[in-house]
C-alpha cells in the first residue's frame, strides 16, 4: 500500500480509519443502537460513498485527457495545406516542357495514399508578407505612383507609345476610371526604367507538376509569366467604348525606348473585367486559340491594390475605326449574307460579287460557340435585342436598346483580324456574364450558324470540362484566390457546363454540322 502524498488524501485516509471500525464495530455489537449511533454510521457511510465517486471520477477524467492527446497529435499531422494540382506530380522538377525552370519557392508534401475523400487541389504554405501602402517615398532611381489624378502629359512622357487598336488621349477621370499620378524622386528624369519593382520573385504563375497542361503553349505560359511578374517600366492612359484604360509597358531589354514594341506592353482593364483571365482559359481548353493570353495582377496603384485583369498588347493586330472597334465593318445584315456564303471554306476562293471579306467562315462559327458560352453580347448583339438586359449593360447606358426594331442595320463590333493573318479573328473584348439565367440566354448569338468547330464540341461533352478548368485556372494564382478558391471557382464552372448542356442541345435539335475546323 503506497503512502499517499497530497494533504486532501491524508485528511481522507484518517478519516476513513476512524470511521470503518467503529462502524463495522456498531454494526456488529450487541449494545442498543441508540440514535447517535444511527447518525454516526449515516454520516460515515455516506463519505465513504464521497470517497468511491471522486475515485472514479478521477480515473474516467485520466483516460479522458490520454485519449484527447493522442487525437490532438493525430489532427496535428493531419493539419490541412493550401491546394496543389489535380493530377500535378509532387516530386519538384528541374525544368518544365514549355522551356521555363521552376524557381525554388514551394515545398513539397507527399500525401497519404489511402484517402477516405478525394485530393482537394492543393499548394504550398506561403509567409505572410507586410502590407505595403499605396504612397511611398520615391528612392533615387525609382518612381512610385500616388492618387488623386494622373495627367495625360505626364503619362505620355513616361510612355511615348502608339496602341494599333485602341483609341488615344481620353481623360480618365472623364470615363470613370480612378486618376493617378506619378511621383519622381530626385535626379530622375520621365520615363525611366523600373519604376515599380515587383514585390517578390515569387512567380504568380505556378506550375507544380513536371509540365504544363496541354493545351497550353510555351508561348502561353511565357506570356503568362511576363504579364504577372515582370517589372512595369511605365504607364500610358489609353481609352476604349468600354472605359478608360491604363496601357501597362513591361521592361524588355536594358536600355529599350519605353514604348510598345521594344518593350512588350499589356492592357490593365478594371477589376469587373476579371472573366477576361476566364475566357482565356476556357478559349485554350477548347481548342479555338483566338484569344491574347490574360492574367490578374496585384499593384498598390491599381485600384487600391485590388486583382486586375492584364491582357497581352499585340501589336500585329490590324488597325481598328474608333466607332465599332472593328477592323472590318460590318451590319448585322451583311454578317447573316457572309455565313449563307461560306466565304473561303474548303479552299473555294468567293467571287467579287458575293460580298465576302478576308475572314473564313469556320472563323465565325468560333466566336458564336464562345460567345454563348460567355454570353458575349459587345460583338455580335451590341443592341442587346437577344436577352433582357440589365440598367449597367453598355446598350442601355448609351441608349441601344430601342433600336432593335431594325436590327438589320446593327454595327457588328470588336472583329479584328491580324495584319499578317486576315483570314483568322482575335477575340478581344472578352468579358463574360456568369449571372444570366437560362431563360435570358442570348440565343441571337448563333442565328445563321450551321456549323460548329468539333474540337470544341467534344470538349464539351466530354466528362473533362471542369477537370481541365480546375487544373488550367489554379495556374493563376492572383486569379484563384481573387474568385474565392475552389469554391468560387466550381461555380463558375457550373454555370459554363449547363449552358454547354444547353448548347450541345440547340445543336443537336437545329441539325447543325459538327466539323473539323483546323484549317
Amino acid at each position: 500500500m503506497t503512502c499517499p502524498d497530497k494533504p486532501g488524501q491524508l485528511i481522507n485516509w484518517f478519516i476513513c480509519s476512524l470511521c470503518v471500525p467503529r462502524v463495522c464495530k456498531l454494526w456488529s455489537s450487541r449494545r442498543p443502537r441508540t440514535r447517535r449511533n444511527l447518525l454516526l454510521g449515516t454520516a460515515c457511510a455516506i463519505y465513504l460513498g464521497f470517497l468511491v465517486s471522486q475515485v472514479g471520477r478521477a480515473s474516467l477524467q485520466h483516460g479522458q485527457v490520454a485519449e484527447k492527446g493522442l487525437h490532438r497529435s493525430r489532427d496535428t499531422a493531419e493539419a490541412s495545406f493550401p491546394e496543389i494540382p489535380l493530377d500535378g506530380t509532387l516530386a519538384p522538377p528541374e525544368s518544365q516542357g514549355n522551356g521555363s525552370t521552376l524557381q525554388p519557392n514551394v515545398v513539397y508534401i507527399t500525401l497519404r495514399s489511402k484517402r477516405s475523400k478525394p485530393a482537394n487541389i492543393r499548394g504550398t504554405v506561403k509567409p505572410k508578407r507586410r502590407k505595403k501602402h499605396a504612397v511611398a517615398s520615391a528612392a533615387p532611381g525609382q518612381e512610385a505612383l500616388v492618387g488623386p489624378s494622373l495627367q495625360p502629359q505626364e503619362a505620355a512622357r513616361a510612355a511615348d507609345a502608339v496602341a494599333p487598336g485602341y483609341a488615344q488621349g481620353a481623360n480618365l477621370a472623364k470615363m470613370g476610371e480612378r486618376p493617378w499620378r506619378l511621383v519622381r524622386g530626385p535626379g530622375v528624369r520621365a520615363g525611366g526604367p523600373d519604376f515599380l519593382q515587383p514585390s517578390s520573385r515569387e512567380s504568380n504563375i505556378r506550375i507544380y507538376s513536371e509540365s504544363a497542361p496541354s493545351w497550353l503553349s510555351k508561348d502561353d505560359i511565357r506570356r503568362m509569366r511576363l504579364l504577372a511578374d515582370s517589372t512595369v517600366a511605365g504607364l500610358r492612359p489609353v481609352s476604349s467604348k468600354s472605359g478608360a484604360r491604363l496601357l501597362v509597358l513591361e521592361g524588355g531589354a536594358p536600355g529599350a525606348v519605353l514604348r510598345c514594341g521594344p518593350s512588350p506592353c499589356g492592357l490593365l482593364k478594371q477589376p469587373l473585367d476579371m472573366s477576361e483571365v476566364f475566357a482565356f482559359h476556357l478559349d485554350r481548353i477548347l481548342g479555338l486559340n483566338r484569344t491574347l493570353p490574360s492574367v490578374s495582377r496585384k499593384a498598390e496603384f491599381i485600384q487600391d491594390g485590388r486583382p486586375c485583369p492584364i491582357i497581352l498588347w499585340d501589336a500585329s493586330l490590324s488597325p481598328t475605326s474608333n466607332d465599332t472597334h472593328s477592323s472590318v465593318k460590318l451590319t448585322w445584315g451583311t454578317y447573316q449574307q457572309l455565313l449563307k456564303q461560306k466565304c473561303w471554306q474548303n479552299g473555294r476562293v468567293p467571287k467579287p460579287e458575293s460580298g465576302c471579306t478576308e475572314i473564313h467562315h469556320h472563323e465565325w462559327s468560333k466566336m458564336a460557340l464562345f460567345d454563348f458560352l460567355l454570353q458575349i453580347y459587345n460583338r455580335l448583339d451590341t443592341n442587346c435585342c437577344g436577352f433582357r438586359p440589365r440598367k449597367e449593360d453598355a446598350c442601355v447606358q448609351n441608349g441601344l436598346r430601342p433600336k432593335c426594331d431594325n436590327q438589320g442595320s446593327a454595327a457588328l463590333a470588336h472583329i479584328i483580324q491580324r495584319k499578317h493573318d486576315p483570314r483568322h479573328l482575335v477575340f478581344i473584348d472578352n468579358k463574360g456574364f456568369f449571372d444570366r439565367s437560362e431563360d435570358n440566354l442570348n440565343f441571337k448569338l448563333l442565328e445563321g450558324i450551321k456549323e460548329f468547330p468539333a474540337s470544341a464540341v467534344s470538349v464539351l461533352k466530354s466528362q473533362h470540362l471542369r477537370q481541365k478548368l480546375l487544373q488550367s485556372l489554379f495556374l493563376d494564382k492572383v486569379y484563384w484566390e481573387s474568385q474565392g478558391g475552389r469554391q468560387g471557382i466550381e461555380k463558375l464552372i457550373d454555370v459554363i457546363e449547363h449552358r454547354a448542356k444547353i448548347l450541345i442541345t440547340y445543336i443537336n435539335a437545329h441539325g447543325a454540322k459538327v466539323l473539323p475546323m483546323n484549317e
